[in-house]
């Protein structure tokens, strides 16, 4: 199941101003965190904990966040 990112990354925007100090403050490579926005690299949950301190969430924000599905279209 693929996972929609983009309330996410503008709340990284919102808190860091760019994606690269995100990926600083996760200790991560762009790359990384690249990989993990367009879903090619799961997001584990120590990860999801870091992530939801740095950009001042709650638990409760989570589903928001980090499970919103992708909306699928149909091809006809």
């Amino acid at each position: 199941m693929a996972f929609n990112y983009s309330k996410l990354s503008g709340r990284i925007i919102e808190v860091f101003g760019a994606r690269y100090k995100f990926a600083e403050a996760m200790n991560w490579s762009e790359r990384t965190l690249s990989l993990k926005m367009n879903g090619c690299r799961a997001w584990k949950q120590s990860d999801i904990c870091k992530a939801i301190r740095l950009l001042k969430l709650t638990e409760e924000d989570i589903p928001t966040y980090f499970f919103t599905p992708e909306v699928q279209k149909n091809e006809l």
